[in-house]
């Protein structure tokens, strides 16, 4: 297990904020070196992500993505608008002014928050799908400048395509190289116009963002439900972009709602550390969220959101801080039975790291379970054409269909995630913590968690070839292993990594994409004690392999 910080959960110390000036300047002063590899512009699961001092998120790398997608836009003939949003990190505004800069320059029509303000995740998705529903061409796209969680000294820059999900590595890789391209010419052939000429050019367009999201909630959620039932609500954005949305859905819905925090400061000054004693707005992890758990007798239900609001936690009266996939369980067996109009054979998408209570559930109500690597990328077309109800990863992002079947989002969306669990409290007068636990008096409770593990870039490397045969375990955790995978079941392709699965425990180990670490997701239906002899058992098969 990681060490925890001795700080963690403590209110942040003045000496521990960014020096927001000195990030900004580094952001148009530096310049980054295209020929060391930390340098360049790198999509990971979610965009291009750093920080400005040391030259991993600069002017030019925005300069140069920008361009890129301008470049792909014309090559697939891309001709609608693009939804642009930004969350709040110090990055956020300086990277706007620089893609507004090259998008005014290429002629692009872009659509900017006209209040100057934040756009979640899940907002630019809902733009994109709902001006492109009924289209068959002059398709909209987005994108959204975050690095989602993660510290305030870090920015990010990520696409939607026109199906309003993550783009997908065909796309993304073709972009990167691109981008690459522009920095090692030294930006030749990036057109770009003065910011001042941006704002004010024909094709840049002020849009109300707010409006219409929050008033297509109704179509998600029963408002009226949690409205009339007077559910004591809790919300917590953590200084995020879904700061000024929260208001407008109370007001709008007539919600018995507190609004728990409303500033917004890019030191993100108000958190607690998080467990290596870093500032980062994760609200899946109890030292992040130590504020709002410690309100949680105040309550019925809970919750907050990440820095783009396309993550959830949820906090009850009961017990505290949900684990992620306790939620996604809870959110599954309540959306089947009380979504009637959804197709009788709309799926459950999971990654393959998440928990298996997630399987017994949907077995519970006669759903298939699709099982994809991890990445929400997977769910975009399931979402799409309703063949996935509801689909989640165990870092507590999700998504779900409208009430009658139809696409909501295809990214996560930690706002109707939340909302979701005052309906869930709302209709059956538990609060999610309490219905899990009625699922597992059923179904076995899991005792799930995730480790990282040290290897070296070499050892890393061998999980390329790793199989079955070659990690030879016939038993996990004094059971007869059924299945070791190493391409996800739900559509075959390869995750990375290795899941050898018993019949009541699993572990599923693949390498950090940024640390020299790999992790290893494991889970157990008998007890604590069976769940440290499968990790147990897990690291020193993999110690095999690394010293073979």
């Amino acid at each position: 297990m990681p060490d925890i910080h001795p700080l963690a959960g403590k209110p942040v110390a003045p000496s521990m904020l960014a020096n927001i000036p000195r990030l900004v300047t580094a952001y148009f002063a530096g310049k980054p070196d295209p020929k060391v590899a930390t340098q360049r512009v790198a999509f990971g699961t979610s965009g291009h992500r750093g920080s400005a001092l040391n030259d991993a998120f600069n002017e030019s790398h925005i300069l140069a993505i920008t361009q890129a997608l301008c470049d792909h836009r014309a090559e697939k003939n891309l001709t609608g608008p693009l939804f642009i949003g930004i969350d709040t990190h110090a990055l956020a505004e300086p990277a706007l002014a620089s893609a507004l800069e090259v998008f005014a320059a290429n002629g692009v029509t872009v659509m900017i928050d006209d209040r100057n303000g934040y756009t979640p995740t899940p907002v630019i998705s809902h733009a994109i799908l709902t001006y492109n529903k009924g289209r068959t061409e002059g398709f909209a796209d987005g994108v959204v400048v975050t690095p989602s969680h993660n510290p305030p000294e870090d920015g990010g820059f990520k696409y939607n395509p026109p199906n309003g999900g993550p783009a997908d590595t065909d796309v993304t890789g073709a972009i990167e190289r691109a981008a690459n391209r522009y920095l090692e010419n030294n930006l030749d052939g990036v057109k770009r116009m003065p910011y001042e000429r941006a704002r004010k050019a024909s094709c840049v367009h002020r849009y109300d963002y707010i409006t219409p999201y929050v008033a297509d909630l109704a179509d998600v959620l029963d408002m009226e439900a949690i409205r009339s039932s007077g559910v004591k609500i809790g919300i917590n954005p953590l200084g995020g972009a879904a700061v000024h949305y929260w208001q407008p859905i109370i007001e709008r819905y007539g919600l018995n709602a507190t609004l728990i925090r409303d500033e917004v400061d890019p030191t993100f000054r108000f958190m607690t550390l998080d467990w290596d004693g870093k500032i980062r707005m994760d609200c899946s992890s109890p030292y992040a969220m130590a504020q709002l758990i410690g309100m949680r007798d105040r309550f019925d239900v809970a919750f907050a959101n990440d820095t783009d609001a396309d993550r959830h936690g949820i906090v009850t009266r009961s017990n505290g801080l949900m684990n992620p996939n306790h939620f996604l369980a809870s959110a599954i067996a309540f959306l089947f039975e009380h979504r009637p109009q959804w197709r009788k054979d709309s799926a459950v998408g999971k990654t393959i790291v998440s928990s298996a209570i997630i399987d017994r559930v949907a077995g519970k109500i006669g759903r298939k379970v699709v099982e994809t690597p991890v990445g929400f990328k997977w769910f975009v077309d399931g979402l799409l054409s309703g063949g996935f109800g509801f689909a989640g990863e165990e870092s507590a992002g999700a998504s779900f269909l409208r009430k009658d079947g139809s696409v909501w989002t295809t990214d996560k969306d930690g706002v109707i995630m939340g909302l979701l669990a005052a309906e869930i409290t709302a209709r059956t007068g538990r609060d999610p913590s309490q219905s899990f636990e009625q699922l597992t008096k059923e179904l076995c409770m899991p005792f799930y968690a995730r480790i990282d593990a040290p290897a070296t870039p070499q050892q890393k490397s061998l999980f390329k070839s790793l199989t079955g045969e070659k990690l030879a375990m016939k038993e996990l955790g004094g059971e007869r292993v059924i299945a070791a995978l190493t391409a996800a079941p739900g559509n075959g392709q390869s995750f990375g990594g290795i899941k050898v699965v018993a019949d009541n425990g699993w572990f599923a180990a693949r390498p950090s994409g940024t640390e020299d670490v790999y992790k290893i997701y494991a889970e157990s239906f008998r007890s604590e004690a069976h769940l440290r002899q499968i990790q147990q058992e897990a690291q020193s098969a993999i110690a095999r392999v690394f010293g073979a």
